[in-house]
């Protein structure tokens, strides 16, 4: 990073821990868990659209607060072209990785290998390995689709909520435009993945988990407000106030 500026520097950070944290997110995301068991509570039996059941999420739910975050943070300092440049990015290095997880697959397996892990109770790492990183195409074209159509939202919520209030009010135009966003994100994922895709969801089942997913996210968005002040205040120090300031104010005319 020889020759870049501090804001140059930056931007490069930002997109690459947005850019980490969305493809970790998309990999990880074929694991299911119960946040009630993980907390230690007693299971919270909800009912929604005729539906019930236990609070259960993707692990991915883990890291798109994350992701929410550090889109605002670029979205602060770096504009439309900014988001708009890391979420293409983010986009093109999943289909990439995903590309490559499909081919590893189809990889031949070392005999030995097909059993090296039976004593953890893994007969078969080949089916395992294949279970795991084999996500059906339906649910990765649903995730890229919905989260490159929140990224685009998102960025236009939030420069009007800017233009609207100025410099102040950070929280609402970083929370405003996430509401919108992971409202559409929520749902086109799952209709896509799991309503046209060959589980053909019931609407009821569509509306429940979409619901759920929704209020996750956009609980999880509102308790990392500080983390967002906390990330204002360290760019302010490393770029010293004038600096931060030409940036948020080229931002806001892009």
């Amino acid at each position: 990073m020889y020759g870049m500026n501090r804001a140059q520097k930056l931007f490069v950070v930002l997109a690459a821990f947005f850019v980490a944290n969305a493809v970790l997110a998309e990999f990880i995301g074929v694991k299911i868990f119960a946040l009630e068991d993980t907390l230690g509570l007693k299971p919270f039996e909800w009912n929604l659209f005729g539906q019930s059941g236990s609070l259960n999420f993707t692990a991915g739910t883990l890291l798109w607060p994350i992701v929410f975050i550090l889109t605002d943070t670029v979205n602060e300092y770096y504009g439309k072209r900014g988001v708009r440049f890391i979420s293409w990015l983010a986009v093109g290095l999943i289909l990439y990785g995903f590309a490559f997880a499909f081919a590893a697959i189809h990889l031949a397996p070392a005999s030995w290998w097909v059993g090296v892990a039976q004593d953890q109770g893994v007969p078969d790492y080949q089916a395992a390995f294949a279970a795991v990183f084999g996500q059906g195409l339906w649910t990765i074209w649903g995730s890229v689709i919905a989260f490159l159509l929140g990224q685009l939202i998102d960025v236009g919520i939030f420069h009007r909520i800017r233009r609207a209030t100025g410099e102040r009010f950070v929280w609402l135009r970083a929370t405003g435009s996430t509401a919108v966003s992971q409202f559409v994100d929520s749902f086109v994922v799952l209709y896509i993945a799991f309503v046209i895709g060959p589980q053909h969801w019931s609407m009821g089942l569509f509306l429940a988990v979409g619901t759920l997913n929704y209020i996750y996210k956009m609980s999880a968005a509102l308790a990392l407000i500080p983390m967002l002040y906390a990330m204002r205040r360290g760019i302010q120090a490393y770029l010293g106030d004038a600096e931060a300031a030409r940036l948020r104010e080229e931002a806001a005319r892009a």
